[in-house]
This record gives C-alpha cells, structure tokens and sequence, in this order.
C-alpha cells in the first residue's frame, strides 16, 4: 500500500510541535469574558511548578498576552534555521504572540478570512518552541473560521478548557463552544467560571454581580468537570495591567488561589 504523502506544511507544522508532550487549548464562546486571564494565569503557574511551558497568544485582532507580562516591546529573534524564537518569561516559560509581528501596539488587524488562514498556519509552523511540558494556547474567542483552522492543524492536543463568566448569555456561548469541541473530537478538559463574584478589597464580602454557577450548572448538565470559579477582585485587573499576573502579584489573593486549583485539575486531567 502507498504510503500518504505528507505536505511540506505538514512536515513544518510536525517540526515545530514534535517536541511538546502536551497541549492545551483555552477556548471561550465570546470575548471579554478574561479568556487571556485564565490563559496567562494557567500557564506561569505551570511554570513556576517547575514545568518547562510555552503560552502561544493565537487571537489575530487582539492579542493581549504580551501586555499581560510586560513584554509588549520585546523584539522577536529568528535563529539560524530561520524560526521564530519565544520571549522568555521568568522562571522557565516561552510565550509568542501575534502582537509581535504587528508594526505597533496600536496597529489594527485588517485581514480578511483567507490571508488569517495562512497567517495562522504559518505563524503554528514557524515557531522554535523546543522541549516543553506543556504548550498553553490562547484562542481567538468564538468559533469561526479561525478556531476551526486551529483546531484542525493541532489534532494533538490533550483537551480545552472553557472559560465563561455567570450571565446567561456568556453561559449560551460555552454551550457552543462544548459543542465545537466534541466535534473536533478533541477532549474537554473542564470548564472556569470567571468573574465569579466580587470580593470587596476592604471587608472579604463577596457580592454575585453577575450572578454566580451558572458555570457548575453547564459543567453538571453535560457532564464535564468543572475546573473553578475565579472571583473578580481589584488586584486580578491592576495586575494584567502592570504585566504581573495575579498569582505573581498577589499570590495569597482568591483569584491566585482559584488558579492554583484550576491548574492542579488541568495537570490531573491531562497526566
């Protein structure tokens, strides 16, 4: 029997991913529900388990894990095999973004479906990851053209996490997205509640603002484990704007607390 030929993208995209032992991809329904948050706050996390990780910003239009870590004027550096080498996040992870291919900060993505397809392929296929125990990889939000594309190009990955906050609304996307995943035939890892309550800063409370287990009841209803609820609290957004992730910054704080926890179910989950 004839063996397949396989393609010399398909040869690159194998290179490039060969030496990683997992992936995990965070997927959310919508945007604005702190998909980049969870993703960053899983990932150093790993890292500082002392994992060796990667964190791979996918989102074309809004790339915002560079800001997360302080690093958004890093200059990307090609080795001599002509890769694209990560930005070296201390203690031991590697994070590529989009942003860092963009002319500047502030310089809007105009691309129409096709030329993201090839963007994506050729930013999987051309990045010198090296050894990682884990490859984190912050999704576009929906389930479009992009999602799909990524999907399809990574079929090894170990599973995704889903990230939805309380609302209704937020929760009618992560059914979707379920959904998308079981159709892409790739496992579900389990689902985060964000924004899941705010602590008061001064007396602990905890005030359900945009109302609270919605996303147990969506993980109970399908069957899937449900990974955490991280609350909402001034530190977790003053530290994505300082470029020092919450479990960094405020490592006694509950959202810091709620990630720990969240990141010991995905490594229990995933081996």
């Amino acid at each position: 029997m004839t063996k397949p030929m396989i393609n010399e993208g398909d040869f690159k995209l194998q290179e490039s991913l060969g030496k990683i032992k997992h992936v995990v991809i965070v997927l959310s329904g919508k945007g604005g529900v702190g998909k980049s948050t969870v993703s960053s706050n899983i990932a150093i996390t790993m890292a500082q388990k002392g994992l060796q990780v990667g964190l791979m910003d996918i989102d074309i239009t809004g790339p915002n894990i560079p800001k997360m870590f302080g690093i958004e004027d890093e200059q990307i550096m090609v080795n001599d095999n002509r890769k694209l080498m990560p930005v070296i996040v201390p203690p031991s992870m590697k994070v590529m973004s989009m942003a860092f291919l963009l002319p500047s900060k502030d310089a809007p993505v105009i691309w129409r479906g096709p030329v993201k397809m090839s963007a994506i392929r050729q930013f999987l296929e051309d990045v010198e990851w090296g050894d990682l125990d884990y490859l984190v990889i912050d999704m576009p939000p929906g389930t479009g053209d992009e999602a799909i594309s990524i999907m399809q190009l990574i079929p090894k990955a170990d599973g995704v996490v889903i990230v939805t906050t309380p609302q209704d609304v937020s929760l009618l996307d992560s059914r979707k997205s379920i959904t998308f995943a079981a159709e892409s035939q790739i496992p579900i890892i389990g689902i985060v509640e964000n924004m899941s309550g705010f602590v008061c800063p001064h007396c602990g409370e905890v005030t359900d603002i945009f109302k609270s287990g919605g996303g147990l009841e969506t993980a109970t209803e399908f069957d899937i484990q449900f990974l955490g609820r991280v609350p909402i609290e001034p530190a977790i957004v003053l530290s994505g704007d300082s470029g020092m992730p919450v479990v960094i910054s405020h490592p006694d704080s509950a959202s810091a607390k709620a990630f720990e926890e969240i990141t010991d179910k995905v490594l229990r989950t995933v081996g």
